[in-house]
């Protein structure tokens, strides 16, 4: 059953099956790899990428393991848990990037957090192309049952329109 547990991870299916728990500025939006300024992801399949703005753009998916087929057995033998996300500057303005996933109860509690420093990239100084972030989460305890995976960030120049932290291919997968 190992797959990834987050539905539309890239883009292809526009902001779909994302809950926007911060949607500042501009707002959130969908381009083309590479975008204005931007980078090839290095993957043919990877064609989309969500794209943030001037003010803070968080999004979010809760998955459900048990409605994804896991058994209660199956989670409280504390299965590992890989996530992944994907982040890109551009090469004309500044940006941060955030990543916050957690390991939650039946009462949503939270059993094990990750989430990295905050992360700020500057095109003057720094590589901007693609970054992967990851994580495995293990002796969690019993009584997992969902998952909350958010991401995002803003730029750093406060500029009208996209030219915050990208983001794409996140995944969450379950080592059952």
């Amino acid at each position: 059953m190992a797959r990834n547990l987050l539905k539309n991870p890239a883009g292809e299916e526009q902001m779909e099956f994302w809950e926007l728990t911060e949607n500042g500025g501009s707002q959130w939006q969908v381009e083309e790899m590479p975008g204005d300024c931007g980078y090839d992801f290095g993957d043919n399949g990877v064609t989309k990428y969500f794209s943030t703005s001037f003010e803070l753009c968080l999004k979010r998916q809760v998955v459900d393991l048990v409605a994804e087929g896991y058994t209660p057995d199956d989670l409280d033998a504390q299965p590992a848990v890989s996530v992944e996300d994907w982040y890109s500057g551009r090469t004309d303005c500044g940006c941060t990037y955030q990543l916050t996933v957690w390991l939650l109860n039946e009462n949503e509690e939270i059993l094990q957090e990750f989430k990295p420093e905050s992360i700020t990239l500057d095109p003057d100084c720094d590589d901007c192309s693609w970054k992967r972030v990851n994580h495995t989460f293990s002796d969690y305890g019993p009584g997992l049952r969902f998952i909350s995976f958010e991401h995002g960030g803003q730029d750093t120049k406060y500029w009208d329109g996209w030219f915050g932290v990208r983001v794409t291919r996140s995944s969450v997968i379950v080592e059952a």
